[in-house]
């Protein structure tokens, strides 16, 4: 193989995960045919036939290449496994070994799809927000983490968040940085929005005051503003297109991104990027979940899956023409009706897929 050959490696993972991710793959055939594609299992299917849902090979091999775009891990059929063993853990595993601390989850509504948002249509056509989460520490990171059995016979889950100031100070940097490429989005909060919760939690403040010192120090050029993420929630279904760039951490981020998500039409339409330093490989991965209900019947929603691939050739491999001819092509085969079923249609997974190719 040629030294130069960029390597891409799926993981489609469980449940709806391998229909959507080998749409995916047809598209990347399609688009960069002399990008090198390489399989693997993760997740459950890998403790099925390993006994880990992530194992060293994979993981060595994940260190190596240019970039990963995984499906979906999880579902009932591993919820009595231990803890340990399960396949989220080799989610956690692989963000915190690749230390892909800055996931980027952008919700963005297509023209096509304003009318299928459960918000009014004015308030989603048009939207574009990027939300930034931390993703390699906090609470589903912290220590101890752990069940008790305390004296009087009651139980205690303890979860622990826990953040440094360069852990925060680290993915506020590249929010501040992509603010400055996005200039002219946000009716409000032009720039950085950052949320937690400093007004009951110490790491709340800690993450107020480093978001802050930072911004003094080396991005005064982009705007911020500060918000408690439950009024973040709230924001995001009274005044979406308010927010250009939304900052915070694991957990907030979690739920904001996925509340995000749904103001778009469907959980099914919308990627995400999870980024470390420079020359780290970025990991890709559908915001949706494993969609266990619905695996195998061909149902599944491949956009995501697409759409992830999307920023794939603009964030790892540097091929922005292949990026922009995949979003226009999505774009192009909405606009032409092509519907699967959690956006109004009735198309199976590869008669999406078809749709989108023949848009290429």
């Amino acid at each position: 193989m040629p030294a130069n050959t960029q390597t891409l490696l799926l993981l489609p993972g469980d449940g709806i995960g391998p229909e959507v991710t080998a749409e995916a793959r047809r598209v990347a055939e399609m688009v960069a045919p002399d990008l090198q594609l390489e399989e693997a299992l993760f997740g459950g299917v890998s403790y099925d036939a390993h006994g880990e849902p992530l194992t060293k090979e994979v993981m060595a091999r994940a260190h190596e290449v240019d970039a990963i775009l995984m499906g979906a891990v999880g579902g009932p059929k591993w919820d009595g496994v231990p803890r340990s063993k399960r396949p989220e853990a080799a989610l956690l595993a692989m963000r915190k070994a690749l230390d892909v601390y800055a996931n980027l989850r952008p919700a963005f509504c297509f023209p096509a799809l304003a009318s299928s948002s459960a918000l009014k249509q004015h308030l989603v056509e048009g939207l574009d927000i990027l939300i930034v989460r931390e993703l390699t520490s906090g609470v589903y990171f912290g220590e101890p983490k752990e069940i008790t059995q305390l004296a009087n016979g009651e139980r205690r889950g303890v979860d622990t968040q826990s953040y440094t100031s360069g852990e925060i100070r680290r993915v506020a940097a590249r929010a501040f940085e992509l603010a400055r490429g996005r200039k002219g989005k946000g009716q409000r909060f032009g720039g950085v929005l950052s949320c937690e919760k400093s007004n009951v939690m110490e790491s709340g403040v800690l993450w107020r005051e480093e978001v802050t010192k930072l911004h003094k120090e080396q991005y005064s050029d982009v705007q911020l503003d500060h918000m408690l993420a439950d009024a973040a929630a709230m924001h995001l279904v009274k005044a979406p297109k308010d927010i250009n760039v939304l900052l915070a951490d694991n957990l907030f981020g979690d739920i904001l991104s996925d509340e995000a998500a749904m103001l778009t039409g469907s959980i099914g339409m919308l990627p995400s990027a999870a980024l470390g330093d420079p020359g780290v490989p970025g990991l890709y991965e559908p915001v949706h979940g494993s969609a266990p209900d619905i695996a195998g019947k061909g149902l599944a929603n491949p956009c995501a899956a697409i759409l992830s691939l999307e920023m794939v050739m603009r964030w790892s491999l540097g091929r922005p023409d292949a990026a922009d001819r995949i979003f226009k092509a999505v774009n192009a085969a909405l606009d032409a009706g092509a519907r699967t079923a959690d956006i109004g249609g009735k198309l199976s997974t590869r008669q999406m897929g078809d749709a989108i190719l023949k848009q290429l």
